[in-house]
């Protein structure tokens, strides 16, 4: 089936189901950062240790982008969502019930490749809406996405402070289950659009990396943001525990700041065809430099000013960030138009590089530096973004003032 199968109403229902799956999946590569402390106490980790487990994660979530998310250009879409939908839940189950730290690692890393059934899911949005309305569907897709990003930190601390981080594991398995079931009965057969075989689709990839310079300078731009990004809520929780002895609900708490930034987000769409993206990118990266910036202020206030100031700076570097990656995809889909599904998997090849770098390094920082060491990696990180999108919009501004003089 393709698109025009659909009655209007069914898809309204549709995308609905699909901004539900989007969320509860994306949700699972981060309900771990609230409750690493938890996690820390009954395993007996350190620091670094527990700062493997979001970077794993996210490793496992750029891996599986890279090498599972072409297979959606090859296969049906509905059967990749329903497989993944199993795995996860599976995953989530044995994550539950792991006793040690290398067990909980290899879970976690293959969490990570399961959980991007998220990326086959916002496509099939695109594919699905009926014409003209692409742009509203996939937007209610990625709202949901963004919400499941930010709010899964928020249910994760609670759940984790009343019942412990294995039941909030065993929960999740349960919600993927049923959106497996959701998704198996509500989606359509989806059409294949490629007959290439794996290795040349991945050959091609390759090739779209080699032929865009924008795509990489996006890709790395939306990477060091999430350097920065990752780095603050992987050690978050810690922080707050051990600073201020705040436990895993107030720490979850915080993503509701976070979401309050999300969702001013989908206006970066707007403000980017008056603009223009390459203008979004800029003050998105600007955006989150200034926000964590903010926090070098933290020494010279009251405890209750502290927090306060570190919510201001998460709504202002998660709406930096997440208008960033906005501008940045419409700047990376007008490429080549029949190859965005590659595109979108390189562009977040990226980004999940960098969400893993963020865990690992910002951990390591919190580890010898305290809070102030992230505080530095998240700055610098977002200051070397915005050079990245001021230095390209001086190239761009550079080579139309050539064409014009040619003309």
């Amino acid at each position: 089936m393709n698109r025009h199968s659909l009655s209007t109403d069914a898809v309204g229902w549709v995308i609905l189901a699909l901004a539900l799956g989007a969320g509860f999946s994306v949700a699972s590569i981060y309900y771990s950062q609230p409750l690493l402390p938890l996690m820390g106490s009954d395993l007996h980790l350190t620091v670094n240790g527990m700062g493997l487990v979001p970077t794993l994660t996210q490793a496992g979530y750029a891996l599986g982008i890279l090498f599972l998310l072409p297979l959606g250009d090859r296969h049906d879409r509905r059967r990749l969502i329903l497989i993944k939908s199993v795995a996860l839940a599976i995953l989530l189950l044995a994550c539950s019930l792991t006793n040690n730290l290398p067990s909980l690692l290899l879970v976690s890393l293959m969490l990570g490749m399961a959980a991007t059934m998220a990326q086959d899911i916002v496509p099939a949005a695109a594919i699905l809406a009926p014409a003209g309305k692409q742009g509203k569907m996939v937007g209610t897709v990625m709202t949901g996405l963004l919400l499941g990003i930010l709010l899964s930190r928020t249910v994760s601390g609670f759940v984790g402070a009343a019942f412990g981080w294995r039941v909030m594991y065993q929960l999740a398995a349960i919600s993927i289950a049923l959106i497996g079931v959701l998704m198996w009965s509500v989606l359509p057969r989806f059409a294949t659009h490629s007959t290439l075989s794996y290795p040349a689709l991945m050959k091609s990839m390759a090739h779209l990396w080699q032929r865009y310079p924008a795509l990489r300078r996006a890709a790395f731009a939306q990477g060091f943001l999430s350097i920065a990004f990752s780095a603050f809520w992987s050690t978050l929780a810690v922080m707050l525990l051990e600073k201020y002895q705040l436990g895993s609900a107030v720490a979850g708490a915080f993503g509701i700041a976070g979401a309050a930034g999300a969702l001013a987000a989908p206006l970066a769409g707007g403000l980017a065809d008056k603009v223009g993206a390459e203008k979004v990118t800029q003050l998105g990266a600007g955006l989150v430099t200034l926000s964590f910036a903010l926090m070098f202020l933290l020494p010279v206030l009251p405890p209750h000013a502290q927090l306060i100031l570190i919510a201001i700076s998460a709504v202002g570097f998660d709406l930096g960030l997440q208008s960033s990656l906005v501008a940045h995809q419409n700047l990376v889909y007008g490429l080549e138009p029949q190859a965005r599904g590659r595109l979108n998997a390189l562009l977040f090849t990226g980004v999940f590089i960098g969400m893993a770098m963020g865990s690992a390094l910002g951990s390591k920082l919190y580890s010898v530096a305290s809070w102030q060491g992230v505080v530095v990696l998240a700055t610098l990180s977002g200051f070397i973004a915005l050079v990245i999108r001021l230095v390209d919009a001086r190239r761009i501004q550079q080579a139309a003032q050539k064409a014009a003089k040619k003309a």
